[in-house]
């Protein structure tokens, strides 16, 4: 049995409990620490993606117990690339927080180093009470982080997050509660089979508590009508925690894609894909709304939380298409504009401090100081998030359209993305004329000292991960096409975990 799964939890857990020892040491150890976990994270997510390129699911049972009775952690694909995404994405979040952010944010490394653990456990676990337990694990790391440091505005908004994640983790419990008691276990694989075996009269009380799981999920990912919060949130956080925090929405994304097509999938009977409609037109209506919230956003940072939001209701759009191509597509999307818009956040952050009160409202003129080489890499993470080409952008949303699959929403779909993609363009267009054409060098001093070294360096490196994902375009989609296919094929998934038995302990049948 291979321990991969694990200690893709393990490292980023016991990193965060050596970082809380080493607090009284300086922040130079915690540093180091810090740095040195992340390293044995990469290290671990790439292997992980190794061995489940080979096929087969890495079941890991802790504590040696059979999956349907004990914690059970699965790597397939779909969950290694997760993983992998988390950790690149850490490494210019912690270069950026590294530069002097983290003296002001009290136990920063700590909380980073638990969400890291949160995230990558959500991704890997089996079945949904640990699925619970490791989003409120990433939940609460990231109230210490949005809240390290801030009054007045972000304090409000952090309290707003709080109340609306709290509320959703109680629907989250009761659905549950529910599904355990309608099915008698809530490990996903057995799910799967007890669901495509379940009594007639019990399929409305099935569907009534997953859809109950569904509104969870998709509020954790800001779909319509549940994205209302993000803007404020995101906006208002410190510039390397929104940065983190734009694989949050994609977690909420990977437990609808993973439950409804493992547990709603082919094989459930009536209940099989009966998700996919209902997302498919939030999805697009979700698209909708944020690219205009983007197009009409009064400030940097809530153009971009905006456009957070367009790039989850994209992924919306190609996973309820449930078609291998269309998911295919989804997947390598999703790492982009993970990274894009982290870019972004990022940037503006650089952005807002070089233009004195105005910061980042984009009504205002301002003087902005190094606008040649900010304006340069505006240009190329505009670029990237609007799916203009050649950049990976590009290649994302074409996949997606090329894989729409023929039929009455052909024509609609293909409207909505290219029209929402003009929106997007206009919007950035918008915001870089505002902050670049407008501004006069001349002006005044400078209003800031340099960019640090680091910031620079961790955008450089989002941005770096764009053009990457361009030239290596074609191995990574055949990647994302095998773990599509694995994902809406579950049998394979489910007899792996069925058929790995504990290696000592022999429990009663």
């Amino acid at each position: 049995m291979s321990h991969l799964p694990v200690l893709a939890v393990l490292v980023p857990l016991v990193t965060g409990a050596l970082v809380l020892l080493a607090g009284r040491r300086g922040l130079a150890l915690q540093r180091l620490l810090s740095w040195l976990g992340l390293a044995a994270l990469l290290l671990v997510g790439g292997l992980l993606v190794l061995a489940a390129d080979q096929g087969p699911v890495l079941v890991y049972l802790l504590g040696d117990w059979p999956a349907r009775l004990g914690i059970a952690l699965m790597a397939d694909r779909l969950g290694a690339l997760m993983v992998m995404t988390t950790a690149l994405l850490a490494v210019p979040c912690l270069l950026y927080a590294g530069s002097g952010w983290d003296r002001r944010a009290l136990h920063f490394h700590a909380l980073f180093q638990l969400q890291l653990a949160g995230l990558n456990g959500a991704f890997l676990t089996g079945d949904l009470f640990n699925l619970f337990v490791f989003f409120e694990v990433l939940l609460i790391a990231s109230y210490g982080l949005l809240l390290s440091g801030g009054r007045g505005p972000r304090m409000r908004a952090g309290l707003h997050y709080v109340v609306f994640n709290i509320t959703a983790s109680t629907l989250f419990l009761i659905a549950l509660g529910l599904l355990y008691g309608l099915l008698g276990t809530l490990n996903m694989a057995e799910m799967a089979l007890r669901v495509a075996s379940a009594e007639p009269g019990d399929l409305p009380l099935i569907r009534a508590a997953s859809g109950i799981l569904l509104v969870v999920f998709c509020a954790k990912a800001a779909l319509l009508p549940l994205y209302l919060w993000l803007p404020e949130t995101y906006a208002r956080a410190p510039a390397a925690v929104a940065a983190m925090f734009t694989i949050m929405t994609k977690v909420g994304i990977y437990a609808v894609l993973r439950v409804y097509a493992l547990v709603f999938g082919e094989g459930a009977g009536p209940l099989a894909g009966w998700a996919w409609d209902w997302l498919l037109w939030t999805g697009a209506a979700s698209l909708a709304l944020a690219t205009l919230g983007a197009l009409a956003a009064a400030s940097l940072r809530a153009m971009a939380a905006y456009l957070v939001v367009a790039s989850a209701a994209t992924l919306f759009i190609a996973f309820a298409l449930a078609q291998p191509a269309t998911v295919a597509a989804g997947l390598y999307y999703l790492p982009h504009s993970t990274f894009a818009t982290a870019a972004l956040f990022l940037l503006i952050d650089l952005i807002r401090r070089r233009r004195g009160l105005a910061q980042d409202r984009l009504h205002r003129p301002a003087p902005l100081s190094q606008r040649a080489l900010l304006g340069a890499l505006f240009m190329v993470a505009a670029v990237l998030v609007s799916g203009l080409p050649p950049l990976s952008g590009f290649i994302g949303k074409f996949l997606l359209m090329a894989a729409v699959p023929e039929g009455a929403a052909t024509g609609w779909l293909w409207g909505l993305l290219l029209v929402t993609g003009l929106m997007v363009i206009v919007a950035l267009a918008r915001a870089g004329s505002q902050v670049f054409w407008r501004a006069e060098p001349d002006a005044g001093p400078a209003i800031a000292a340099p960019p640090h070294r680091l910031q620079q360096v961790a955008i450089g490196v989002l941005l770096a991960y764009g053009v990457a994902m361009t030239v290596a375009a074609d191995p990574l989609m055949r990647y994302a096409r095998a773990a599509a296919e694995q994902v809406l094929d579950p049998a394979a998934y489910i007899d792996q975990v069925r058929a790995t038995a504990p290696g000592l302990r022999a429990p009663s049948p």
